[in-house]
């Protein structure tokens, strides 16, 4: 061990996102391509949910409806679809929303990422959410995908299925909602760092990193 080398920056970054939000899919991506070219951060994520659709059925809606509510139609989603496409083309991940029948609620998707946060499999359970919807079009709405899910991540699908089904931190889920809202974040993503600094948007890799820097110079001098 080289006991001259430099204390490395202990770094907490929460992810304020939406698991149906397609920038919050690529914003990550740019986020973890940052962090694995930073060795001098140890960094912990914490998940934040934010709810795009507040108002959203629990049961969700036909992917015709929620785009014709969303955006109008078809053509201006087509349009908006098709750029997303290719960014994510660029950053190695893969949409499909031709594939998307049904947009759900997200209420339940967040709670699964709680619970699995508790059994140390949030970040893998966040992305395998975010490639069930976009690459796969399956509902992440559904108990018995969000079970699938848990279970393809290591964890106990019984478990994770009951957990759906008890409801619980559904409330939890909203009170952070709110609390994004209180702390005027109207968009997603939202990546807050060390509890000070803030970086709104899929900001490209650079923009992140100048970020980091910020924060480690702080950490460095507290």
């Amino acid at each position: 061990m080289n006991v001259l080398a430099p204390p490395k920056a202990r770094l907490s970054i929460e992810v304020v996102h939406d698991l149906i939000c397609p920038w919050c899919y690529l914003g990550l991506r740019r986020l973890l391509r940052t962090l694995r070219r930073r060795p001098d951060i140890v960094f912990e994520l914490v998940w934040r949910p934010f709810l795009l659709n507040p108002d959203m059925p629990r049961g969700g809606m036909s992917r015709t409806d929620y785009v014709v509510r969303k955006f109008g139609g078809e053509a201006r989603a087509r349009r908006l679809y098709a750029s997303i496409t290719e960014i994510g083309r660029a950053e190695g991940v893969l949409f499909r929303f031709d594939r998307i029948r049904h947009t759900p609620s997200s209420v339940d998707a967040h709670r699964l990422v709680r619970w699995a946060t508790g059994h140390g499999r949030g970040a893998e359970v966040v992305e395998a959410l975010f490639a069930a919807h976009f690459a796969d079009g399956r509902d992440i709405g559904d108990p018995d995908i969000l079970a699938d899910i848990a279970a393809a991540a290591g964890l106990d699908r019984n478990a994770a299925r009951a957990w759906v089904d008890e409801d619980t931190d559904t409330d939890a889920v909203h009170a952070e909602n709110l609390r994004a809202h209180r702390l005027g974040i109207n968009g997603v993503p939202c990546f807050v760092v060390g509890g000070r600094h803030a970086i709104a948007g899929a900001q490209e890799a650079e923009v992140i990193e100048r970020l980091l820097d910020v924060a480690v110079v702080e950490a460095a001098e507290a």
